[in-house]
């Protein structure tokens, strides 16, 4: 299998978070062409899930599995003589097309695997909850994500923080017969800023991004409204977290928290090289799909970046060293 060629062609699928379903249809022809027993699995609307199996009825010890999704924006594909690059080259579907090429190899070996493609990692993780719910119960779960190649021995806690601030309008050269919503939602983010955050020593420090603010209707307007939202990248247990921001905005913000996933331990491999994932997954909403081990080619550090791209040579690497991966976790 051409690897570099089906990296491309699903690169040049669109499958910005909710439109996962014209890449999906694509993959279950090429499943289904190949031999598989691939089939959709509804998620929400027109958004599905991928699973695909030798055989129907099948219940594999080991899946693969990645997600379908990509940030925007839409990138097409272009290569050199080195790399391959668009949106979704790294994350994930060059892993994708590793993924289904080390399937392959192993299901003509007669070893007991299966795939799995996620909508919606990249926002909440929707397709994995829905999986979780139709497991058909593996030992193991290779959950594909940009790590350089190397297991990694944890992966960050995710926490997206919605704050948001009341005010009153008023003209602005008479600012005492309003309130600013601003300015409250600026006191609450310098709090929030200043909050000292937990660490651990073996999966580094929690993080805190204050990733979009918004608010105000003019400049000569008093604003009664103001929002930002925050994603913290947390390292263990978050009752102390929870209860400092509410204390940050208390008296001044209304805080929602939609979305919270922990931070996890993972299974390693013996003389694999090691490394932190610092980055959320779609493997603390995949608890019934067996124990997991966090891989894939390329760098996270240019994954959501305007050049995202993905080695050719550690892609075709990819191919065998999920080969050997899997095998490892099969005969243990």
């Amino acid at each position: 299998m051409d690897v570099v060629r089906l990296t491309r062609e699903l690169v040049d699928i669109e499958s910005i978070t909710g439109n996962e379903a014209p890449v999906g249809e694509f993959l279950l022809q090429r499943l289904k062409e190949l031999g598989w027993h691939a089939s959709a699995m509804p998620v929400e609307g027109t958004r599905f899930n991928v699973l695909a199996t030798a055989a129907a009825g099948a219940q594999p010890e080991l899946f693969f599995s990645t997600h379908l999704d990509t940030v925007p924006p839409f990138v097409a594909s272009s290569e050199d003589s080195e790399n391959v690059y668009g949106r979704g080259s790294c994350d994930a579907k060059g892993i994708i097309a590793a993924e289904v090429a080390a399937a392959e190899r192993l299901r003509t070996g007669g070893a007991s695997v299966g795939l799995l493609f996620l909508a919606g990692e990249e926002k909440d993780s929707i397709g994995a909850k829905k999986a979780n719910t139709q497991s058909p119960g593996p030992r193991f779960m290779i959950n594909g994500e940009p790590t350089d190649s190397r297991v990694a021995l944890a992966s960050k806690g995710t926490m997206r923080v919605e704050v948001e601030c009341s005010g009153r309008m008023a003209h602005s050269a008479y600012p005492h017969l309003g309130e600013s919503a601003i300015d409250k939602l600026v006191r609450v983010l310098h709090r929030m800023l200043e909050m000292k955050l937990p660490s651990h020593p073996e999966i580094g420090d929690t993080t805190l991004n204050i990733g979009t603010v918004e608010g105000g209707r003019a400049p000569n307007v008093i604003p009664d409204h103001a929002r930002a939202v925050l994603f913290i990248r947390t390292v263990g247990p978050t009752e102390q977290l929870h209860r400092d921001l509410a204390a940050a905005a208390e008296g001044l913000a209304e805080l929602h928290i939609p979305h919270e996933s922990p931070a996890i331990r993972l299974r390693t491999v013996p003389g694999m090289p090691t490394m932190v994932a610092a980055f959320g997954t779609d493997i603390p909403s995949l608890t019934n799909w067996g124990e997991p081990v966090l891989l894939g080619p390329g760098s996270i550090h240019v994954a959501h970046t305007e050049r995202e791209f993905i080695s050719k040579k550690e892609l075709n690497e990819a191919v065998g060293l999920y080969e050997k991966v899997a095998a490892e976790l099969l005969k243990s």
